[in-house]
């Protein structure tokens, strides 16, 4: 842990507005009007500052290049990892002390000696980010003790507990494109909240000209919204109408199964639309696409397919439920949640805009795998 003390009355001080949260939001409904309120607050705060972080590791990392990396594990990608986990950490710590974080990225590597120079780029983006000037919704000015050292919870059923991803979609991040800060609320593994930001998404799809940076948030049983990364304008979701029907996928040939995908495609007459991130279940939300397939990849020698993780699916999953879709694995089943760090089995994934294309997909991909699988079995 690194003290830092800013007195300047504009700052955030969640330590001192939120020391006193009672432990009744635990039994309190989880569809209550009012059930998690706070939560929501400091989330959307999280993400938004968290945002910052990351939009400056790109500027001046990867865009400008007017600052310098000096060893390979120093990557534009681990900085800002760090770093937007480090104010996430900070922020949910100070405002909910008792709560275990379930992170993508362990703090191991910053306590190593070897590590000094990447410990300060981390903890001098944190701080900066943490001294931003209030926005609505966010109290009082911040006199805290940044935390780096959280996100290594093992998970698991009848618990309270976050996620945190903070920079999901690394490659999209590099290239300019899409990625995601990511951060949900878990509650005896159900997930009641998830805040997805999102700085390079357009404010609006079919208004380029309104500039780009959201953020989504959706709380089990009050619907989802986006607002802009500012914190303004909040929209109810769907709202948003397009000319095709779009099925959203991997951007990353490996992490999908690309040929089972088109031809659920094919037989739905969807358009194909690659994107990195968490930002699909974002653009499936606003009504931007009809499907979101992840299937896994086809592996070689008896390997198991890649594990999901919870961060990688409880922000979105919510969203899209909240915006009235509906999420499952490619056989129809419930999404788990409080198995651990994992889901489980990986049988993908399939989101959509509502129940009843649900079920189609759900259908055309056991048509699609009976296909795959006649094809690639050898003629006797």
């Amino acid at each position: 842990m690194f003290k830092l003390l800013h007195p300047a009355s504009k700052h955030l001080n969640i330590q001192a507005h939120f020391r006193y949260i009672p432990r009744r939001l635990l039994s309190m409904s989880l569809t209550s009007p009012d059930a998690f309120s706070v939560e929501k607050q400091v989330a959307i705060a999280a993400v938004r500052r968290a945002c910052l972080v990351t939009c400056t590791v790109f500027n001046q990392l990867v865009r400008d290049r007017t600052d310098t990396l000096e060893k390979e594990d120093e990557s534009p990608v681990t900085v800002g990892d760090y770093a937007a986990q480090a104010v996430i950490n900070t922020i949910l710590r100070n405002a909910f002390p008792e709560d275990p974080i379930v992170g993508e990225e362990g703090a191991d590597a910053l306590r190593q000696v070897s590590n000094t120079r990447l410990r300060e780029r981390v903890v001098s983006l944190a701080t900066n980010a943490l001294q931003e000037d209030l926005i609505d919704g966010e109290k009082a000015q911040w006199g805290l003790v940044l935390n780096t050292n959280e996100g290594n919870d093992k998970g698991g059923p009848n618990k309270r507990m976050w996620t945190v991803d903070p920079i999901d979609g690394t490659k999209g991040f590099l290239r300019g494109g899409q990625y995601a800060v990511c951060l949900s609320l878990i509650v005896n593994s159900q997930v009641v909240l998830g805040v997805i930001g999102c700085p390079n998404i357009q404010i609006h799809p079919a208004n380029p000209d309104e500039g780009k940076g959201c953020i989504f948030v959706a709380v089990r049983g009050q619907g989802a919204f986006q607002i802009a990364l500012s914190g303004t304008g909040a929209i109810k979701l769907p709202y948003f109408l397009p000319e095709k029907s779009y099925v959203l996928q991997s951007e990353e040939l490996k992490h999908t199964n690309i040929p089972l995908i088109r031809r659920v495609s094919d037989e739905l007459h969807l358009t194909e639309w690659g994107m990195d991130s968490q930002a699909k279940y974002c653009c499936l939300a606003r009504g931007e696409g009809a499907v979101y397939l992840r299937m896994p990849a086809s592996t070689v020698g008896g390997k198991r397919p890649y594990e999901e993780r919870i961060w990688d699916h409880a922000p979105g999953s919510i969203l899209v439920e909240e915006a009235g879709g509906k999420i499952t694995d490619s056989e129809g089943a419930p999404l788990r949640f409080g198995l651990g760090r994992g889901m489980g089995e990986n049988r993908g994934f399939v989101a959509t805009v509502d129940e009843e294309l649900h079920g189609r997909v759900v259908s055309a991909i056991k048509r699609a795998q009976f296909t795959e699988h006649a094809e690639n079995t050898p003629q006797r």
